[in-house]
């Protein structure tokens, strides 16, 4: 006899809750970096931050919005999709961090600009590999038709 019927199904439940609660956590999120408490809260953060919160704000939205479609569509191709929209406005949103670079780290001994610069060289390395596999998923799967539920088997 075999389980892979229920378990797949289970799989599906368990991802389509995963997206939900993201569509949460963004809608968390957005609400305190543009509300309350605000990102200004944040005494890192120097007011060239207005400068990317545009993006960040449309990166939260995005996030929101392919979330909400894949717990009402779970197929491998949309998903792969919508991975690559909101990658590539993550991109534009590290890149954004980079040139701006809206942050003062003065009164720390620790280094902690070069901590930042490394880190967002990192993140932009990790999304434009997550971008490279996200196109080839994508593409894979028009070609071979998966209509599929995204996820282990």
């Amino acid at each position: 006899m075999s389980t892979s019927a229920p378990r797949r199904a289970e799989n599906a439940t368990a991802r389509r809750v995963g997206y939900a609660l993201a569509v949460v956590i963004n809608g968390l999120l957005l609400y305190g970096i543009n509300v309350w408490p605000g990102w200004r809260v944040l005494p890192f953060l120097t007011e060239e931050t207005t400068l990317v919160l545009g993006l960040v704000t449309l990166s939260l939205i995005a996030g929101m919005v392919v979330n909400a479609v894949y717990v009402v569509a779970d197929q491998t191709w949309l998903k792969a999709l919508g991975d690559l929209i909101t990658l590539a406005i993550g991109m534009a949103v590290l890149v954004g961090f980079w040139e701006v670079f809206p942050f003062d780290f003065t009164g720390s001994s620790l280094g902690w600009g070069t901590v930042a610069r490394v880190v967002l060289i990192v993140a932009m390395v990790g999304t434009a590999l997550g971008l490279a596999v996200q196109f080839v998923v994508l593409i894979a799967s028009l070609l071979h038709g998966s209509r599929r539920s995204t996820g282990p088997r």
